[in-house]
């Protein structure tokens, strides 16, 4: 099977081959011919300091979408409310804990004690209900005599 070649089409109206008339193609081929104006000192040391607060911001990111990390425990409010310890609200977003009874600011929480300061408040909640330790137990020694000669304590 042959193909038969067409005869170019009128090239003076529309070259498909470019998707232009020629008035398109003439004033682009003017427009390349004019020598760009460069801008003025001023204003390219405008452009830098722009381009350079951009960089330095991020590269465009705004500030809301850059992620802080939260204390442990907290999350950011997913809605508005208000806290159950001070009874003032927090906005959407805020940095929120877990209090008593809910949800609140971070500050109205309990704090968390160490071991060993729970360990120092059992001993000292023991000492002051009378509980007795080791070192605290009535000696079983009499006076005037040896540890040896002592009599079982009453």
């Amino acid at each position: 099977m042959r193909v038969a070649r067409v005869a170019p089409r009128d090239v003076g109206l529309y070259d498909p081959r470019v998707g232009r008339t020629p008035a398109q193609k003439a004033a682009k081929a003017a427009r390349v011919q004019q020598p760009k104006k460069r801008p003025g000192k001023a204003q390219r040391e405008a452009i830098k300091r722009a381009q350079a607060a951009k960089k330095k911001a991020g590269s465009g990111k705004s500030a809301a979408k850059k992620t802080v990390p939260l204390p442990r425990g907290s999350v950011r409010a997913a809605y508005p409310g208000t806290c159950p310890a001070c009874f003032k609200d927090y906005a959407k977003g805020d940095v929120i804990t877990k209090v008593t009874d809910g949800w609140g600011h971070p500050g109205c929480a309990p704090r968390q004690m160490s071991a060993a300061e729970r360990e120092f408040a059992r001993n000292k909640a023991r000492i002051e209900s009378g509980e007795t330790f080791r070192a605290q137990k009535p000696s079983d020694w009499r006076r005037g005599a040896s540890p040896s000669s002592t009599r079982p304590a009453r």
